[in-house]
């Protein structure tokens, strides 16, 4: 696992001032480039939902590419997401309305840029839908990811009643 400066900078920031809903255990690292650029995969366990795991990657800028570019303190926020059952699914109080709930959030600056991943449940098809976009405070991006579990002849618990 590598550490830049930046990166533990943001982290240290980030879980200083904001609790994320879940935390992730980062499971993978390519590097892309000579410049130390690489993507780095996270496993993220949906903390309302045991039995689903979430495979998060984005994209963390090297030492050399930092300097060239003279932005220390941003990484892109592009994401992909791959989200999969990966035990017994039970179900505990989620956020059923269309705008679901927020799983896990990080940062890609030191304030203003964040991947986050949020779940939402489609009623109507019975399925976990997550969705991995970019949130700034400014320019909005329209870089994002879907994956859905469904639910559909499991036998997902649901702790609260469906």
């Amino acid at each position: 696992m590598r550490f830049s400066l930046p990166t533990l900078a943001a982290s240290f920031i980030a879980s200083v001032f904001i609790a994320a809903p879940a935390s992730a255990e980062q499971v993978g690292e390519i590097g892309v480039d000579w410049l130390g650029n690489d993507i780095i995969i996270e496993a993220v366990n949906d903390p309302k939902v045991e039995g689903v795991t979430c495979h998060v990657t984005y994209f963390d800028r090297g030492v050399i590419d930092r300097l060239q570019k003279g932005n220390w303190f941003e990484d892109p926020s592009n994401s992909s997401i791959s989200c999969r059952q990966t035990g017994p699914i039970v179900i505990g109080d989620i956020d059923m309305d269309d705008g679901g709930e927020e799983v896990f959030k990080q940062r890609q600056s030191l304030i203003w840029k964040s991947v986050v991943v949020k779940r939402i449940y489609d009623e109507a098809n019975d399925t976990l839908i997550y969705l991995s976009h970019a949130r700034q405070v400014q320019d909005g991006s329209a870089k994002m990811a879907i994956s859905t579990v469904p639910l559909y002849g499991q036998d997902a618990v649901w702790k609260e009643g469906e």
